[in-house]
């Protein structure tokens, strides 16, 4: 019982213990990936978080995936994919049943980090990973206030794949089918 009480306390913070699965993100008509949480946000502010399944995958710790878009400057969760405790899946309806479609996240104040080029340096914790570049917006109560580049450094790596990924994972075996 220690165990899940130490793990689960460490649920939206930065110190997990396997590289995490980042959220996605639409903007400009592309699907990236970004290493920032905004429903954590939610929930630590007192949102009611349903009993996700966060023990199947070592890189998703927090139990789902959410989708967000930005349109008009406006940050907003689309779509939610992960399954609760009791083996059902849960959706954007699951948090939010009078928002189905997208809900605003006015509860989010923060910088969404993108990833960007190639790896500089993997870390295999949280999203501790560092690519040449950092996309950095900052929202102000789900508002975009501004956006900008940080540059990290050129990777000496001649090949390799372009943005944030996880190189390492465990799956526990289930009944059902678990993706991770």
């Amino acid at each position: 019982m220690e165990l899940a009480g130490a793990a689960r306390t460490c649920l939206f913070g930065e110190d997990r213990m396997t590289a995490q699965i980042g959220e996605v993100l639409l903007i400009n008509g592309e699907q990236v990936t970004m290493c920032t949480e905004p429903l954590g946000h939610y929930f630590e502010l007192g949102g009611k978080a349903p009993a996700f399944d966060d023990w199947s995958c070592t890189a998703l710790w927090r139990g789902y995936v959410g989708t967000w878009e930005i349109v008009d400057s406006r940050l907003y969760l689309v779509d939610l994919t992960g399954t609760l405790a009791d083996g059902s899946q849960a959706t954007l309806a699951t948090i939010f049943p009078d928002h189905p479609k997208r809900v605003f996240a006015h509860w989010f104040t923060g910088t969404l980090r993108i990833p960007e080029g190639k790896i500089l340096s993997y870390v295999h914790m949280g999203y501790g990973s560092s690519y040449e570049r950092d996309h950095l917006i900052h929202v102000t109560d789900g508002v975009v206030t501004s956006e900008e580049i940080q540059d990290n450094g050129v990777s000496s790596r001649e090949s390799g794949s372009e943005g944030y990924s996880v190189m390492a994972m465990t799956i526990f075996g289930s009944d059902r089918d678990t993706e991770c």
